[in-house]
């Protein structure tokens, strides 16, 4: 899911960008790349990591891309036209000392400051990188001598969510996206905390998700799953939640199997229940914290505890917001076989209920 849609445009608007609809026809590797005519798109990588000691690590590192309204845009000489913002977060989850590290990133492209291209895999915001090396991914970024610098190769073949080319994530025409995974990359390379390296490996998830009007006014956040189990498959839920309380019906998942096999869960094949809260001393936002999640026709019955409670990215500049994203320990049953696991949960919308909102 990520963060780009607290930048939602309502249905019934007239709207310039091409919208995500049914039929779409993913082509790759054209597809990982820049789609400048929808609205709003985010390249999206987590993982968990381990240095030689078995010391544990997580990190997030997404970039986003947000287009201006036309009519919004400055239409300045070239270098200095301002018709995107391009913005980046970064998390590092220190585990064995519980310490929780985030930095952003906000530019517009004049100068080249930041962008993302649309004829190769390349994203950048200033000195933070995205690009395609060889037959994987390479992350790059450094913010007071903390980040990572790490290379991701894909173990599993790629996954389409949803059906027919969208995942909906509400009423209404449009009101969907384009999205596909690769959900466990061989991650190894570098954390760096306060100017100290670490080797590490592990393994990444990453999401590319491409929009232009994706929630609804009832909507007001949702909580994400991204989970991978030991005995080789994966597991991604979300469920939105509504003004009243409610899960909306669109909000779904998908199972990926041993040999990468992508399985569609709708709504009323998943229950997600938390077990616990925690609440921020910085923010005062209260967040659910730990989760049982059941699939009974799969036979999955999963307990999903956070690595650590304090995981918030507090008052980020480029969304207006708070939101909880950090690293989570899985363990439980699948098929009657015991099962353990590493992922990510991300929790968007408590505290303050999404809104059209640009960065400043």
């Amino acid at each position: 899911m990520v963060l780009c849609s607290v930048f939602p445009v309502l249905s019934q608007e007239i709207d310039p960008f091409k919208q995500a609809l049914p039929g779409y026809e993913y082509s790759f590797p054209r597809d990982f790349y820049s789609h400048e005519d929808y609205r709003i798109e985010w390249w999206y990588y987590t993982g968990n990591l381990r240095d030689e000691s078995n010391r544990e690590f997580g990190y997030q590192l997404t970039f986003f891309r947000v287009a201006l309204d036309p009519d919004k845009a400055l239409s300045n000489p070239s270098q200095w036209k301002i018709d995107h913002i391009y913005f980046a977060h970064m998390t590092v989850s220190d585990l064995k000392d519980e310490k929780f590290y985030f930095f952003e990133r906000i530019n517009r492209p004049s100068l080249g400051l930041a962008g993302a291209a649309s004829n190769k895999l390349h994203v950048w915001n200033e000195d933070w990188e995205l690009k395609q090396e060889g037959p994987g991914h390479r992350l790059v970024a450094l913010e007071n001598e903390t980040g990572l610098d790490l290379s991701l190769v894909p173990g599993k073949p790629l996954v389409i969510h949803g059906n027919d080319g969208v995942s909906q994530k509400g009423e209404g025409e449009g009101n969907a996206s384009h999205y596909f995974s690769f959900t466990r990359m061989a991650t190894t390379g570098t954390v760096t905390i306060k100017g100290k390296p670490y080797k590490v490996s592990g393994t990444s998830w990453m999401d590319h998700e491409y929009s232009s009007n994706q929630l609804n006014p009832t909507q007001i956040g949702w909580d994400w799953f991204s989970l991978k189990l030991n005995d080789g498959t994966e597991l991604m839920l979300y469920q939105i939640r509504l003004k009243d309380g409610g899960i909306d019906p669109y909000s779904s998942g998908t199972r990926v199997t041993s040999s990468g096999k992508p399985q569609h869960i709708k709504k009323g094949e998943y229950k997600i229940r938390a077990t616990g809260k925690w609440k921020s001393d910085r923010s005062g936002i209260e967040y659910p914290s730990g989760w049982n999640i059941q699939i009974p026709d799969k036979k999955i019955d999963l307990v999903i505890k956070p690595d650590m409670e304090g995981q918030e990215l507090f008052e980020l500049r480029s969304i207006n917001r708070s939101y909880w994203e950090g690293s989570v320990t899985v363990s439980g049953t699948s098929k009657g076989e015991q099962v353990k696991g590493k992922g990510y949960v991300e929790l968007v919308g408590y505290g303050k209920a999404l809104e059209q909102q640009l960065p400043e």
